[in-house]
């Protein structure tokens, strides 16, 4: 139907009878001479209806609106002089009609498509009509080349690529599954796989040596910007590895991909124990695109006549006080924005927020009084402070303090505009705790089939150290893996600590368990988010923007109005009846 793509014609057609195909991005009528912007996938060319070339072209070009679909053939001349158009790639050229055919009508558009204020939810409900602006085409393109790249890469490494089922069996893996009833063994319930976790293992064990997949994934959790219901991660798996082996993997396919979409990216990540990542950023996933560094101050605090900070100081294993210099702050934030700086922090369970500023003569603020000359020299000293700095302090139980300082040294610093917007910063985050207690309760911080790097002293489990290794990029997450546990001893003696009893253990993994008698080679691997790649690499916020028919935060899709009910026929071959919640 058609000989070019309308930016394939251009200078060196002139002359030559084209067929183009498209959508109607525009129409002007120019005193009986009318012109059409055409746009396919790569994007315009104009059309020119001129009654002197051909009538009949004319005529249809008067009943042409908005986004109605065209077949057009004409002559390509160049343009006048004076009415070239740099802005496009075909802005030299026109296509003089000879032909138009309108394939289509449309009806008028709800929303302009290249309007980024649009209600979400408009957008949403005509997600088939915002994919075809030139922002998402440009989107998915890049899309396509990143998971191309992907494949070309482990393909080149020598990793077989293999699907895994859908339809799984319900395990706890940290967020809750989305179940799936049988028609056929009625009360019973496959679940959609968080990730494809047991089944890589269980390749390693059947000896496929070194495994990837481009897989969904689902998860029931609350969403946000960075979170679906259903994603799609980069899944590795390899035997007869060590950390080492697999960070080199992951980092040449890191490399290879965002190389491949044009940027610039070194070939090796610098490296963070967890430990000090918590320490100084407050964050497992830490931003280094900027400074802005936690100061540990519980020494000094300790001599505070403030009997708050002098308590919390008492305890220095189970609790922190942290400082967080702003640079230049006290000219930069009035009295009220420190206010509210204060209620920023209660939001995630600070009691407080101190402050001093540095002046001419010397630090001033409400908590000066607490403390000797002689400790607010030190103040000074350890968070190196300079005249019109502010510096914040944030002290509680550990786990609240590294939480809100963390979230405040991000706040900060994008209230002082500050993050390079065009940077990639990536980051290992390695050496992580293998356990975490949260009200008595002991579970695995990554997944309960990491190898801890050693189970002597099981006195403090949060003291243990697995070997589990997470990606970040510019305070994101993009993924993380870990050596796998491939003794059955091991295996079973974590599950203990985590309270799972062998009854447990045999009914939810047994089947893993068993394989883990059979020989299973060590192995390890990892798995990155190939939606929040993406989202970074086209430098938008939401990964909803990176998949084509996405769900919105309370798990909709409102093209399609799922979830929906179902008649009560269905329900009956499924052995389901729908019991009814009083509100």
């Amino acid at each position: 139907m058609r000989t070019h793509y309308c930016t394939d014609v251009n200078e060196n057609n002139i002359g030559e009878t084209v067929t183009v195909a498209g959508w109607v991005n525009s129409r002007r009528d120019h005193g009986g001479i009318i012109f059409i912007d055409l746009r396919d996938k790569g994007g315009i060319v104009q059309l020119v209806a001129d009654p002197a070339d051909c009538k009949e072209a004319l005529e249809v070009a008067e009943t042409v609106r908005d986004e109605f679909v065209l077949i057009a053939t004409g002559k390509v001349r160049a343009r006048g002089e004076g009415l070239e158009n740099p802005n496009l790639a075909t802005g030299k050229i026109e296509i003089i009609l000879d032909k138009l055919v309108i394939e289509n009508k449309s009806k008028p558009m709800p929303f302009d498509l290249n309007d980024e204020k649009v209600n979400d939810e408009i957008k949403l409900r005509n997600r088939f009509l915002e994919l075809r602006s030139e922002k998402m085409f440009d989107i998915f393109q890049l899309r396509s080349k990143a998971a191309i790249q992907v494949r070309n890469t482990l393909d080149d490494l020598g990793f077989l690529d293999v699907e895994t089922p859908i339809l799984t069996k319900s395990t706890p893996e940290g967020a809750r599954d989305y179940l799936v009833p049988s028609r056929v063994h009625g009360g019973e319930f496959y679940a959609l796989p968080q990730s494809p976790q047991l089944f890589k293992q269980l390749l390693m064990v059947s000896g496929f040596d070194k495994y990837f997949q481009i897989a969904k994934c689902f998860r029931d959790e609350d969403l946000r910007a960075d979170r679906q219901p259903e994603f799609t991660q980069i899944d590795v798996e390899m035997s007869f590895c060590d950390q080492e082996d697999v960070i080199k993997v992951a980092e040449k396919l890191i490399y290879d991909v965002f190389t491949k979409c044009g940027k610039q990216v070194p070939e090796t990540f610098p490296r963070m124990r967890y430990w000090d990542a918590m320490e100084t950023y407050g964050s497992d996933k830490p931003d280094t695109r900027f400074e802005m560094p936690l100061v540990d101050v519980i020494d000094i605090f300790a001599n505070s006549t403030n009997e708050i900070f002098a308590s919390i100081a008492k305890d220095k294993k189970n609790n922190r006080i942290k400082a967080l210099k702003c640079p230049n702050g006290d000219n930069i934030f009035s009295k009220r924005q420190m206010k509210g700086f204060e209620d920023y922090v209660r939001k995630f369970g600070a009691k407080g927020l101190g402050y001093f500023q540095m002046k001419e003569d010397g630090l001033k603020g409400p908590l000066t009084k607490f403390f000797s000359e002689a400790d607010l020299e030190e103040i000074v000293k350890t968070t190196e402070l300079e005249l019109g700095d502010v510096v914040f302090f944030g002290a509680g139980d550990k786990k609240t303090v590294w939480d809100y300082m963390g979230r405040f040294r991000l706040y900060l610093a994008e209230q002082m505009d500050i993050i390079p917007a065009d940077a990639f910063e990536f980051l290992w985050v390695v050496d992580f705790p293998m356990f975490e207690v949260e009200d008595g309760r002991t579970k695995a911080l990554h997944h309960p089939f990491t190898m801890p790097k050693s189970l002597e002293d099981t006195s403090d489990l949060e003291a243990i150290e697995s070997i589990a290794y997470d990606i970040v990029l510019n305070g994101t997450e993009l993924g993380g893996g870990s050596i796998r546990i491939h003794k059955e001893e091991i295996q079973s003696k974590v599950f203990e600590l985590m309270g799972i009893s062998d009854e447990e253990a045999r009914e939810k993994f047994g089947f893993l368990l068993d394989a883990l008698q059979y020989g299973a080679p060590s192995h390890g691997g990892f798995a990155m988010g190939l939606d929040r790649m993406i989202m970074l690499l086209a430098g938008t916020d939401s990964i909803r923007d990176v998949i084509a028919f996405p769900k919105t935060q309370k798990a909709q899709c409102l093209l399609t109005a799922a979830p929906s009910a179902v008649d009560a026929e269905q329900l009956k071959e499924l052995s389901l009846r729908i019991r009814k919640v009083e509100a």
